[in-house]
């Protein structure tokens, strides 16, 4: 199979990954932090140095504040809903959200009275920040946004954004789902307050990891209350970091699998271009000579993400991925791709969008079989 869908999840996986995963399950298999034998330590120190390479590789000044989560929307979750909110507080999103983002938001209308804006995002950075800079009110709260389309791969202006709301004392979340392990992200350097990701995809550790990282004096308010290991003594919930936000067991298999994809990263973070971005440029140009294909991914001298997003004609996006899945052997996503605020704004709320997405395991010969796949795909449908 060609697998072109890493935006949704990471496929394959390096070896070590899944070396790490087998050997947490098989070797230590113990609870981190319950319990001072051997193996309770070890898999302790699996958390702890998973902490340490998270907080230095994305410029995180307290490894305390990296949080383990089971995925990114559980992080965003924590985040959004963890602030002290208060009826008639004020949010700024956009147009390119995740529903991991948007459905929270949401929840906070509904049940605590928030007002939320959403701000669309048409490819005009200035006009963009200007539009976020008139709908700052005195009760704005939190920027939530994300660091880069989910849908098309257009990176926004991070520290632009994060610049103005520290002017304007505002807490900012950056949801880096499709940026983390791909484009490099500090904290500190670039003024982001709360910064989420999941392990399973551009950092290519498994699924069931997600991380929350917080810089500053930003305080949250725990979703899940329970067991820590620690301060068992006490009926209310710690108010230490990082069990204030951890009750229960950690997927330790999971973390010792990301700690080895994040110690990969660490060795490729300095690459100016990822090789897979190169070869979705490729993908694109190629795209783009076919006549009855439309696409929707940045220019692509702007590409910084391997997404490439597209249609043929007016073909159902859905039916274009089953072709290629049932006739091509190649997995794409297609849809609305939990983003459909996007959608509204590409006007393509009806057809979907086809989303390619390609990692660092994919190859030139790849692409070319993915773009004579929609080349006789598009000419087949030309001649009905």
């Amino acid at each position: 199979m060609i697998y072109f869908d890493q935006a949704a999840s990471s496929f394959p996986k390096p070896p070590e990954v899944a070396q790490a995963v087998a050997e947490a399950i098989n070797e230590v298999a113990a609870n981190p932090g319950r319990g001072s034998h051997k193996l309770a330590r070890q898999a302790a120190e699996i958390i702890v140095q998973t902490r340490a390479i998270t907080a230095r590789l994305f410029g995180c000044s307290d490894p305390n504040k990296v949080l383990f989560f089971p995925n990114a929307s559980a992080a965003l979750n924590q985040a959004i809903k963890g602030l002290s909110w208060h009826a008639g507080d004020h949010v700024i999103s956009t147009s390119f959200e995740h529903n991991s983002i948007r459905r929270p938001l949401e929840y906070l209308k509904q049940t605590k009275g928030v007002d939320v804006t959403y701000i669309d995002y048409t490819g005009d950075e200035q006009a963009w920040l200007s539009d976020i800079h008139a709908s700052i009110k005195e009760n704005t709260k939190l920027i939530a946004f994300t660091h880069a389309s989910n849908v098309t791969g257009t990176v926004l202006p991070l520290e632009a954004v994060t610049k103005l709301a520290r002017e304007k004392h505002i807490t900012t979340l950056v949801d880096a789902s499709q940026t983390a392990g791909h484009l490099a992200i500090d904290m500190q350097a670039q003024g982001i307050d709360m910064l989420a990701f999941p392990g399973h995809k551009g950092l290519l550790g498994p699924q069931g990891t997600g991380m929350l990282l917080v810089e500053g004096d930003v305080t949250l308010t725990p979703l899940i209350h329970g067991g820590t290991g620690r301060f068992s003594e006490h009926p209310d919930q710690p108010d230490v970091w990082p069990e204030k936000f951890e009750s229960g067991t950690l997927n330790t298999p999971g973390i010792a699998g990301l700690l080895a994809a994040l110690k990969i990263y660490e060795k490729r973070k300095t690459e100016h271009v990822p090789r897979e971005t190169i070869l979705a440029q490729t993908l694109a140009k190629g795209l783009k000579t076919i006549r009855t294909v439309k696409c929707y991914h940045p220019p692509i001298e702007a590409m910084q993400l391997p997404i490439v997003a597209f249609n043929v004609a007016r073909i159902s996006s859905q039916e274009i991925a089953m072709i290629l899945d049932s006739h091509y052997d190649i997995a794409v996503r297609a849809g609305l791709h939990c983003s459909p605020l996007a959608h509204q704004t590409l006007a393509t709320t009806e057809q979907g969008i086809v989303r390619a997405s390609l990692g660092p395991f994919n190859t030139e010969q790849e692409v070319d079989r993915f773009l004579q796949a929609i080349e006789e795909i598009a000419a087949a449908y030309q001649q009905l």
